[in-house]
C-alpha cells in the first residue's frame, strides 16, 4: 500500500503541475483580451477627439459586409427555423391548459430577449470569427504584423479596431433581422398550424413585449459582438507554428466565443432578473 502510495505521489503533483500552467495561461489568455480590449478603446477615442488619427471607413465597411451581409441569409434561416419549433414544441403543453392561444406569448420574450440575439452569435462565431482569427493569423505567420510595425503603424489600430466596430454593429443589426424573421415564422406557424386568428396573434405579441425587452436584447448582440471580435483578433495575433498554428487558432476562436457567449448572456439574465428586468 505504501509503495502504491509513493508511486502515485509524482502522478498527483505532475496532475497538479498541468492544471496549474492551464489555469495560468487561461487567466494571461483572459488578461491579453481585456488589454486589447483597453488598446482598442484608447485608440477609438483618440479617433473620435483628433482628426488627424483616422481608423479607416472603407476598412470597416469591408468588414462589415464580409462579417455581416454574409451571415444574414444563414441566420435568417435559422432564426426561421427556430420560430417554428418554439411554436410547434409549446403547443401541445398549453392545449392540454386551454391556453394555447398564449404561444405567440411565449414566443415574443424567448425571441426578443434570448433566443435572437444568441442566435445571431452563435452563428456569427463560426462564419466570422474563425475567419478573423484566420485571417490576422495568416497575417503573423506572414510576418506581415512586423512590416506594419517597421513602418511605425500600429496593427491593433489598422487591425484590429475596424474589426471589433464591424462585428459589433453587424451583430447588433443581424440580431434585429432574426428577431424579425423569428417573429414572422412563429406568427405564420401559429395561424396557419394552431389556428389562432392573426389579430389574436398580434394582439398577444404586442401586449406581451415591450421596448425593454427589444432593447436588452439589442445590448446583449452588440456585447456578443465585441467578444467575437475580441476574441478572434487576440487569438489571430498570438498565432505560432506557421500554418498549423493559424488552423489552432481558428479553432480556439469558436470554443472560446461560444462560451464567453453563453457565460455573458447567463451574467446579463442574472443582472436583468435581479434589477427587475424581466
Amino acid at each position: 500500500m505504501a509503495d502504491a502510495a509513493q508511486r502515485r505521489i509524482p502522478q498527483f503533483s505532475a496532475f497538479l503541475g498541468a492544471t496549474g500552467a492551464r489555469i495560468r495561461r487561461t487567466l494571461a489568455h483572459i488578461g491579453n483580451i481585456w488589454f486589447l480590449l483597453l488598446t482598442s478603446t484608447h485608440w477609438l477615442w483618440r479617433a473620435l477627439t483628433n482628426k488627424r488619427i483616422r481608423l479607416g471607413r472603407s476598412a470597416i465597411v469591408t468588414q462589415m459586409v464580409r462579417v455581416g451581409v454574409g451571415s444574414i441569409v444563414i441566420v435568417g434561416l435559422v432564426a426561421g427555423a427556430v420560430g417554428f419549433i418554439l411554436g410547434l414544441q409549446m403547443a401541445p403543453p398549453l392545449d392540454d391548459l386551454g391556453q394555447v392561444r398564449l404561444v405567440p406569448n411565449i414566443i415574443a420574450v424567448a425571441v426578443l430577449r434570448e433566443l435572437g440575439p444568441l442566435i445571431s452569435a452563435i452563428v456569427l462565431t463560426g462564419f466570422a470569427g474563425a475567419a478573423i482569427a484566420a485571417e490576422i493569423g495568416t497575417m503573423v505567420v506572414g510576418e506581415e504584423i512586423e512590416a506594419l510595425e517597421a513602418h511605425a503603424l500600429n496593427p491593433v489600430r489598422f487591425l484590429v479596431v475596424p474589426r471589433l466596430i464591424a462585428t459589433t454593429i453587424s451583430l447588433t443589426l443581424i440580431a434585429i433581422i432574426a428577431n424579425v424573421v423569428a417573429l414572422a415564422a412563429g406568427t405564420v406557424m401559429g395561424v396557419t398550424v394552431l389556428d389562432i386568428p392573426l389579430s389574436v396573434y398580434l394582439e398577444n405579441t404586442i401586449d406581451q413585449v415591450g421596448l425593454r425587452d427589444f432593447l436588452t436584447g439589442i445590448f446583449k448582440a452588440a456585447v456578443f459582438g465585441l467578444l467575437i471580435g475580441l476574441i478572434a483578433c487576440e487569438n489571430g495575433l498570438k498565432v505560432t507554428g506557421g500554418a498549423a498554428g493559424v488552423g489552432r487558432a481558428t479553432t480556439s476562436t469558436v470554443v472560446e466565443s461560444i462560451m464567453a457567449i453563453i457565460v455573458a448572456d447567463l451574467v446579463f439574465t442574472a443582472v436583468f432578473y435581479t434589477i427587475g428586468w424581466t
